[in-house]
């Protein structure tokens, strides 16, 4: 990066794209890409993140506190008690650590081949973008809303962690996905987006740790030229958006579809393709 209005506007990107349903991943491609900027990079890329790992911790600090807090006195006391899960507090814990499970794999398996194959072909993201937000218009159209997270099982948790999973894919959308598989297991909008958000959290976590830890690499090998006051205002401003973000689409899901995110997916997708195909961006 050498522009710190480009760290301001990459910023707010990030960490408003990370939390609505419309693939923060392909914003980050897109929108340089329709600005003639240069590609912020893998130092940029990472330390933007963990602005938005922060936005979803602050956020959900006190029911992370208390199901992880719950998680932990299960443990310590389970040889007294000869149980694990004794409060609904501690097995919304386990779930959200097992369905972190399957995007830790595939991240591992397949982070490679994404990251080098697909994230830079902007046909490819226009079409998840548009496929994708169809998905999410069917499940609007097809889900019974009729659960909520006190319901939730097992079985439930692990297609919710697989289909997080597709948001590895940029033009996916970690929340999109997630809330699409949400609805089609039939849980109503704002437990479905609330499910997902406190779902993302191992899952960015992770990710942003692993990132980091390639920045220190490229940083040692000197493969990198970091502004770090770029990289600090970056980080700000995804922490400033992605709070906002997620408070919005929480309170918007509670009385709105998710169409609009829809229209917007279909539209950009479609808007990509015809400027990539003139030659306008690439």
């Amino acid at each position: 990066m050498n522009s710190i209005f480009q760290s301001i506007i990459l910023g707010i990107i990030q960490g408003v794209t990370e939390f609505l349903p419309i693939s923060s991943t392909a914003h980050l491609r897109i929108v340089p890409a329709l600005l003639h900027w240069n590609d912020p990079g893998t130092a940029f890329s990472a330390v933007i993140q963990s602005g938005t790992m922060f936005a979803v911790v602050i956020y959900f600090w006190k029911d992370l506190s208390k199901i992880y807090g719950a998680l932990l006195s299960n443990l310590a006391t389970q040889g007294k008690r000869k149980t694990l899960l004794t409060t609904p507090e501690s097995k919304t814990a386990l779930w959200i650590l097992i369905g972190t499970v399957p995007i830790c794999v595939f991240g591992l398996l397949f982070k490679e081949q994404i990251e080098k194959g697909m994230v830079r072909n902007l046909n490819l993201i226009s079409f998840y973008l548009i496929f994708f937000g169809i998905l999410l218009l069917l499940s609007e159209i097809i889900g019974k809303q009729s659960r909520n997270l006190n319901k939730i099982n097992a079985l439930d948790v692990i297609l919710l962690g697989l289909a997080q999973s597709f948001a590895l894919i940029p033009g996916v959308s970690r929340s999109g996905v997630t809330i699409f598989a949400g609805l089609l297991l039939g849980f109503k909008r704002a437990d479905a987006a609330r499910f997902s958000f406190l779902l993302s959290v191992p899952a960015v976590l992770i990710s942003s740790l692993v990132e980091l830890n390639t920045l220190f690499y490229a940083i040692k090998a000197g493969s990198e030229n970091i502004i770090w006051m770029d990289l600090f205002i970056g980080v700000i401003c995804a922490f400033a958006a992605g709070y906002f973000s997620i408070h919005f689409l929480l309170k918007y899901l509670q009385t709105n579809k998710t169409n609009i995110f829809v229209i917007y997916r279909v539209l950009l997708g479609i808007l990509v393709i015809y400027l990539n195909y003139k030659g306008i961006i690439h």
